[in-house]
């Protein structure tokens, strides 16, 4: 990798969407890409995933969103649809309540097959349907703290928190990355590496600058 690549350095983060049949995932995700809702849309069948582009820290970051059924038929595609996940989207229906009753399972299942830390949201979506609620606000957020996740009420409908709730996510992903890079031992020892270098160097402030630049985003 050469000192050029500091200026255009792309991430690409995989952000899975689980959660019961009908709880709104799709829309969830029609409406974050495309700005687009479908009051009839059909279950999906298999997967379906949309690409987002966002830029944080100057930096391009994109986020592979993956949508897939929540019927039981097609648990089959599992594995391969957690595989290399690092953002999930736990998705129940707040007028609902066997939905919410289903998180816990999604969370054992995200657990079992995904390979890698994930940061999670739980949403409580269709919050446009307050006069038929059947999950409260405090029992959604109760539980994303005992469980250890961000938490938002949303609706794919109105488009209330779908922009916030997906970008919190991928940006907490690009956080996390951040931190694993700089933490890490291979970073530390190149850096110190860099700056054993850089003393021996006899050469004048400029091309210490340029070397320092260019080997640190090697």
């Amino acid at each position: 990798m050469d000192s050029s690549d500091d200026e255009g350095e792309e991430y690409l983060f995989k952000v899975v969407i689980i959660g019961d049949s009908a709880v709104g995932k799709s829309n969830l995700l029609s409406r974050y890409s495309k700005n687009e809702f479908n009051m009839h849309s059909k279950s999906t069948i298999g997967v379906e995933f949309q690409t987002q582009t966002m830029e944080i820290d100057g930096k391009e970051v994109k986020a592979q969103i993956w949508d897939t059924a929540g019927q039981e038929r097609f648990r089959a595609v599992t594995s391969a649809y957690y595989r290399g996940a690092v953002g999930a989207l736990i998705v129940y229906d707040i007028s609902r309540s066997t939905t919410f009753d289903s998180v816990t399972r999604w969370l054992e299942e995200l657990k079992t097959h995904s390979d890698t830390t994930v940061v999670r949201m739980l949403v409580g979506n269709k919050c446009d349907l307050g006069n038929i609620r059947a999950v409260s606000v405090e029992d959604g957020k109760k539980l994303a703290e005992n469980e250890g996740l961000f938490f938002m009420e949303t609706s794919a409908l109105d488009s209330t928190n779908v922009k916030t709730a997906f970008e919190l996510v991928i940006k907490e992903i690009y956080n996390n990355v951040s931190r694993k890079v700089l933490n890490s031992d291979s970073y530390k020892s190149e850096l110190s590496m860099n700056r054993v270098t850089l003393d021996n160097r006899g050469d004048d402030d400029g091309s210490k600058q340029n070397q320092s630049r260019s080997s640190c985003c090697s």
